[in-house]
């Protein structure tokens, strides 16, 4: 007679339950923020994993990346997706666009503009490719960190923090932590299920939308490393989620956020007193005893992770492609920094047009902060640092997180999402660039 998944958890030690909450959860840990020197480079594991499948796939690598490329390009044509609202039809267009400028990469066709070592050749080798390996990699080792109880039991411990700090409820936690470590798509699903259930308010959703929802700790390593910024990853990491999270508890007391709807028809009870440690030790005990066996969650993050990076490949192509050609060839960008360079310009640093134009072209895409200041070996580090904070904690960008954020039933409008990111940005740059004159 087949065994019943309950009565076959219900078997399980407290010993082996202990093993599955603590093990897994350490070694992702371990590879994600602790620093190992091999062959000479002083890096987290999961960086070092990626250097190796680079090394080994050879020129292969290029041939993998324009792969998931073509596959991100006609991904949505196949489910059907971009036809749900004229957002997907715009972002199915930009994705086949960046098959264009893929193979054009490939072939080396086209203008000679577009081939200068800081165009396509700049955005496949130093991003598309790195960020075609890490994604799929470091959603292997997500499973250890998502799927065995460390997420919900911290989550139970930081309820009280929540709501005082973020206008959120405790359950929001898991969303941010959610986002941090795993991506900002898994972050987003969270909250549009818990808001369409009635368990967040309008409001409560999109503070946590636009305020927790970061990309990942693996695309926080592409970007660290473009700017150069892997000899400080620790510091990097923690100050940059620190500056991210007040940036969203100030920005959930300020227009538009603090005006919209904040009722909710299933909201979160209140915790009872002197039971959160054993609640949250409960909790976490129980997501391990429920979880699955370590290879079938691989395969899910594994297939999550694929899905993620041919999602965001293709737009990287085209986005940051067109995002490029304006940063250098039109004055778009100059003009969109005029708004932050005042900020920047008080703290007297070398380089602050380019740091608050840098900033400014974060809005078409992410890591163009990155790839703007990172190719240019003159740029010093406080600017370096501080675009490197700004393309993670702006969390808002045209190439995927605002059409994601659009496409949830969260009723927040894209003039509001612009509005949020200038807000975010500005905040950012008075909290980064401090940090940074600490760390240099």
């Amino acid at each position: 007679m087949a065994t019943t998944p309950h009565s076959s958890a219900s078997r399980q030690s407290p010993g082996l339950l202990l093993f599955k909450l603590l093990v897994p959860s350490a070694i992702g840990i371990f590879i994600f923020f602790i620093p190992v020197t091999w062959a000479g480079r002083s890096t987290i594991p999961l960086d070092h994993l990626v250097t190796a499948a680079r090394a080994g796939l050879g020129d292969g690598a290029r041939y993998y990346a324009l792969a998931l490329i073509v596959a991100g390009a006609v991904y949505p044509l196949i489910k059907g997706e971009w036809r749900r609202s004229a957002t997907d039809i715009v972002f199915t267009v930009l994705k086949l666009l960046g098959v264009v400028a893929a193979v054009l990469t490939m072939t080396s066709a086209g203008p000679a503009l577009l081939h200068q070592p800081d165009m396509l050749p700049f955005l496949y080798d130093k991003l598309v490719i790195p960020v075609g390996l890490i994604v799929p990699i470091g959603a292997i080792f997500l499973a250890l960190l998502l799927s065995y109880g460390l997420l919900e039991l911290i989550g139970i411990l930081v309820q009280p923090v929540m709501r005082p700090l973020w206008r959120t409820p405790g359950r929001s936690a898991i969303d941010a932590v959610a986002s941090f470590v795993g991506s900002y798509s898994i972050g987003l699903l969270i909250t549009s299920r818990a808001y369409a259930s009635g368990q967040y308010s309008a409001r409560e959703a999109a503070i946590i939308a636009t305020g927790f929802s970061t990309v990942s700790a693996p695309f926080m390593i592409i970007v660290a490393k473009t700017l150069g910024l892997m000899e400080v990853w620790n510091a990097f990491f923690w100050l940059t989620l620190v500056i991210t999270f007040i940036v969203s508890a100030v920005t959930a007391r300020l227009w538009p956020l603090s005006r919209m709807d904040n009722h909710a028809s299933d909201g979160e009870p209140e915790a009872q007193k002197g039971d959160r440690l054993g609640l949250a030790w409960r909790t976490g005990i129980k997501v391990a005893e429920q979880a699955p066996r370590l290879s079938a969650s691989v395969r899910k993050n594994l297939a999550e992770g694929l899905v993620m990076a041919i999602s965001i490949l293709p737009s990287i192509m085209s986005v940051g492609l067109l995002g490029l050609l304006v940063a250098k060839y039109t004055p778009v960008f100059e003009w969109l920094g005029w708004l932050f360079y005042p900020i920047v310009a008080l703290f007297g640093i070398e380089h602050a047009q380019e740091l608050a134009q840098a900033s400014a072209a974060g809005l078409a895409e992410m890591f163009l902060p990155a790839l703007l200041l990172g190719g240019d070996a003159g740029i010093d580090f406080v600017a370096r640092f501080a675009a490197g904070v700004v393309s993670i904690s702006s969390i808002l960008f045209f190439s995927a997180s605002i059409p994601c954020v659009v496409a949830t039933r969260i009723p927040i409008t894209l003039w509001q999402l612009v509005v949020v990111w200038a807000i975010r940005v500005a905040l950012t740059l008075v909290l980064a660039i401090p940090m940074g004159m600490l760390l240099q």
